[in-house]
């Protein structure tokens, strides 16, 4: 027996329709198209489908239970076909993204409410257990999407410049260290160096500042949440180096002081990481656009993410 899904809109139609004219003009065909199609039908299946006698038309026992199967099988192939159509307008798809970053949901997460307004129909995921792992993900499509601060060469990723941030020193207002207008490497050698559970090389006060100058803190401790490492700094337990937007709201409080890294300060770049044919497609494009946009604006302490603001 081999039944297919014309079949079971077929069925159904007949049903809803009550009659093989109606039914016919459902189903776009001609009378006689559907009658040869219902009698093909019932020879494969060796049992009458309908009993004819009766008007409207009616379904046999065996043609119920046809329509069950039907009523099961043809709501979820329409909705695949919704979706699948989806996909072809560039109105659906999959946007899963591993973060580099580990501060980075400070600003990722106001992105994703805004994107989520505009593209509802996008499934989007956030893939922290791949941070360390994440270009490889990439390149076998476990995830879409990489944010990172260290581009690099590699066939069919593009890297997108997102936006520039400035790692700022925090302290303790009661701090030794805040009488100073900015702070060097040295700074550090007699300092507990408070920081995200992330290997040194991610860091940017290790690969930036530390490293190149060959100082060693006197300790480090890792700690998992901001908020921590911020509660601690405050109580003169350590001090940390943050990204500028991790620390926009404690810039002026009266618990804590930021200062520059370096008399000129540091810079350094955010990129997001997506496979070369992917770049263009108009939901990613999108979140780039959104990605480049709010974060500048929460450094600048804006909340409203409207386009236009």
């Amino acid at each position: 027996m081999h039944i297919e899904f014309r079949h079971l809109r077929t069925i159904r139609a007949i049903h809803d329709a009550g009659g093989l004219a109606r039914a016919a003009d459902l189903l776009n065909i001609t009378q006689s198209a559907l009658s040869h199609q219902v009698k093909g039908l019932e020879e494969q299946v060796g049992v009458e489908l309908f009993v004819r006698r009766t008007k409207p038309l009616k379904l046999s026992a065996a043609g119920h239970r046809l329509l069950k199967l039907a009523d099961r099988v043809l709501p979820e192939l329409e909705a695949l076909e919704v979706e699948f159509e989806g996909l072809r307008k560039g109105k659906s798809g999959r946007l899963h993204i591993a973060i580099e970053c580990h501060a980075c949901f400070e600003w990722l997460f106001p992105v994703l409410e805004e994107f989520r307004k505009a593209w509802p129909d996008v499934d989007v995921d956030i893939r922290p257990g791949l941070a360390f792992d994440a270009m490889p993900a990439l390149q076998r499509e476990e995830v879409d999407l990489v944010v990172s601060s260290d581009p690099e060469d590699l066939e069919g990723v593009d890297f997108t410049g997102l936006f520039d941030y400035e790692p700022v020193f925090v302290a303790s207002a009661q701090h030794p260290l805040a009488d100073k207008p900015f702070i060097e490497a040295e700074d550090f050698r007699g300092e507990l160096l408070i920081t995200y559970p992330v290997d040194r090389a991610r860091l940017d006060v290790f690969s930036q500042l530390l490293n190149p100058a060959k100082v060693e803190p006197r300790g480090v401790r890792q700690v998992e949440l901001t908020a921590v490492i911020l509660l601690l700094v405050a109580s003169d337990r350590g001090v940390a180096v943050l990204p500028d937007w991790v620390v926009r709201e404690v810039r002026y409080h009266s618990d804590y002081v930021t200062r520059p890294l370096t008399k000129t300060g540091l810079t350094r770049r955010l990129y997001a990481a997506t496979r070369d044919e992917d770049t263009t497609k108009p939901f990613v494009a999108h979140l780039l656009q959104l990605a480049r946009r709010i974060p500048v604006q929460l450094q600048r302490g804006q909340t409203n993410f409207e386009e236009n603001s």
